[in-house]
């Protein structure tokens, strides 16, 4: 990680030169009408067909892997053409795990040529049987017309394909909700998901909060969860036709869990619990149009980079400004995406065209930084937020997460609870393997550095039962008469066939964001590596004495409390104060083991079952 991202953390920010410098291209950019706003392609010098000048711009050759699929036409295919057309369709869903991007009238090779009306609509309907043949439905995301060897006007069309969910299994996107406080985060999600506009009051946010203190100050202090489904068709499902959220988990094809964090800096420490622990897809930083850039949005921003979390920005609260002061602070956002510590490339997004754009380009280009402006009281722009999020593609393909799912359980324990009739209650996240009702697992480390025996009796996922919960999911397992004073936020359940390693000294390679003066060895603080959050001291710098702002080295940490359950390679956050750097985990000093299912006793790194 550069270490110029210390600047967002501890310093003020230097203007960097020049402007987002040329065109966006990318798959799904440029061409069908990359925020050109009902624009025609540009034309672009090169070889010429049937002895005439005007050249369409390219996209990318087609790509063998990933959703996206370029067909040129598809009118009256054969039988045996359109099998192998419906095959072609379900490898690329897969691909997409459950969502697919067809460009209609352009070739393989990324050339576009268009189609006449009466072929666009006879490719349109192939289409559409060839969804129905699969199971999924198809949207028209936009349509661009193409300049190009022809009087006839020619268009490209692009849809999306979306797989109705079968067994629950809809396509679930994580959204952490950055930002200062004020700046209308609560009052923002409470819009989406109520599906009714703020009164300028607050009134919106209220269903959001979790306690009393929260509704009397307006000031999020704790993590919540709000979800936001699509149906296959790209519609809106939420609570607003007095739907429950098994009902919205029923209708919808894609999800959007919101993880609604504080802004205050005093809460600072569970906001980044929150980004660490919940394994956020991306990150939403909302900045408020009349206060712009203030209190912790610089640190927010700073935390995601650090963390690798693909950001997006929405300014909110445009209704309470004049033109100009929106201006203002879009200029302002995009001068700090710009200098070096960021080197992101702000794109605003003022139509429907530009949402689409954006979100095929934020997720196939890590520096590209999409900016909405919106009201959340007079509903202004608020469209163009759905439409991003509905588009808005998996980071991970499908072999990725079949990969993790052939792997041993691995269950973080984020949340604890006592539910009455059920028992203890563990909210988190499966890191990897599949999780079933009924399964036996072992929980820890203890104090003491014991794994204790456990059963999960029932799996609830976004508030609706589910039977099996699979790697890369949150849910609430419910684990019976299990005594909860012996859980803790942090521990892991995994499998018993898995050796875990647990350590209290670990070796991290860090860079200091920022420090007052110097650090050095007995220095404490509080250590983030996923679901873990313990304070730690330095027991050793190796190769200096010290170390000073931007500097790097590889540390020795101990804890000073109990064991913890870590994995080489971990990223790792610690802050102190002011004091704020990262790294990564690059060494344990293991203190248990365990060989052919016999508990070894190793003193204080005891396994026990």
């Amino acid at each position: 990680m550069d270490s110029r991202v210390s600047e967002l953390f501890g310093g003020c920010c230097r203007q960097a030169g020049g402007g987002a410098g040329g065109a966006l291209r990318g798959r799904g950019g440029t061409a069908p009408g990359g925020g050109g706003g009902g624009s025609k392609a540009k034309k672009k010098n090169g070889r010429s067909r049937g002895g005439k000048a005007n050249n369409p711009p390219y996209l990318p050759p087609e790509a063998e892997d990933g959703n996206i699929e370029y067909k040129l036409k598809l009118v009256n295919p054969s039988q045996y053409r359109f099998e192998h057309l419906v095959t072609q369709m379900k490898w690329r869903l897969q691909e997409g795990r459950g969502e697919a991007v067809y460009q209609i009238g352009v070739e393989d090779n990324g050339l576009l040529v268009g189609l006449s009306e009466e072929e666009m609509r006879a490719s349109l309907k192939t289409l559409r049987r060839m969804a129905e043949k699969v199971g999924a439905d198809i949207t028209v995301l936009r349509e661009r017309e193409v300049d190009y060897d022809s009087d006839v006007p020619r268009k490209i069309t692009e849809v999306l394909v979306r797989k109705v969910p079968d067994n629950q299994q809809f396509l679930d996107l994580r959204v952490a909700v950055l930002g200062n406080v004020d700046s209308g985060k609560s009052t923002l999600l409470g819009v989406l998901t109520q599906g009714e506009l703020d009164n300028g009051r607050g009134r919106a946010r209220l269903n959001l909060f979790r306690h009393l203190h929260e509704i009397q100050s307006g000031r999020t202090s704790s993590i919540s969860f709000e979800i936001l489904g699509f149906n296959s068709k790209g519609e809106v499902v939420n609570y607003s036709d007095s739907r429950t959220a098994e009902e919205i988990c029923e209708s919808s094809s894609k999800m959007i869990t919101f993880i609604d964090l504080a802004g205050h800096h005093k809460y600072l420490k569970t906001t980044i619990f929150g980004l660490t622990s919940y394994c956020p897809d991306f990150a939403m930083l909302v900045v408020s149009a009349n206060t712009g850039i203030a209190g912790t949005t610089r640190e927010h921003l700073g935390l995601a980079m650090a963390l690798k979390v693909p950001f997006f920005i929405v300014i909110s609260k445009v209704d309470l400004c004049s033109k100009a002061t929106v201006e203002r602070t879009v200029k302002q956002l995009e001068r700090i995406l710009k200098q070096p510590g960021c080197n992101k490339l702000p794109l605003l997004v003022n139509s429907d065209d530009d949402a689409v754009t954006a979100a095929q380009q934020f997720a196939q280009s890590p520096n590209i930084t999409p900016i909405f402006t919106l009201s959340s009281v007079s509903g202004e722009n608020l469209d163009l937020l759905k439409v991003f999020l509905n588009i808005l593609p998996p980071l991970t393909n499908s072999k990725e997460q079949e990969e993790l799912m052939q792997q041993l359980t691995e269950f973080q324990v984020d949340e604890i609870y006592t539910v009455p009739e059920v028992g203890t209650v563990v909210g988190g996240t499966l890191s990897s393997g599949i999780c079933r009702e009924g399964e036996n697992l072992v929980v820890g480390p203890t104090d003491d550095g014991k794994f204790l025996r456990l059963k999960v009796c029932s799996i609830q996922r976004n508030r609706s039962a589910c039977r099996v919960l699979r790697a890369g999911q949150a849910a609430t397992l419910a684990l019976g008469p299990f005594d909860r004073s012996l859980l803790r936020k942090g521990m892991v359940m995994v499998s018993p066939e898995m050796n875990p390693t647990i350590c209290s000294v670990f070796e991290a390679e860090i860079v200091l964001l920022f420090h007052a003066t110097t650090f050095r060895k007995g220095f404490q603080v509080t250590v983030h590596v996923g679901n873990v959050r313990q304070t730690a001291v330095v027991e050793k710098i190796h190769g200096k004495d010290k170390l000073r702002t931007g500097e790097k080295a590889v540390v020795c940490f101990r804890f000073i409390k109990h064991p913890e359950y870590l994995k080489i390679g971990a990223k790792l956050l610690f802050r102190e104060g002011v004091t704020k750097g990262i790294g990564h985990v690059t060494d344990l000093q293991a203190i248990t083991t365990k060989e052919n299912g016999l508990e070894e006793s190793l003193g204080p790194g005891q396994l026990s079952f």
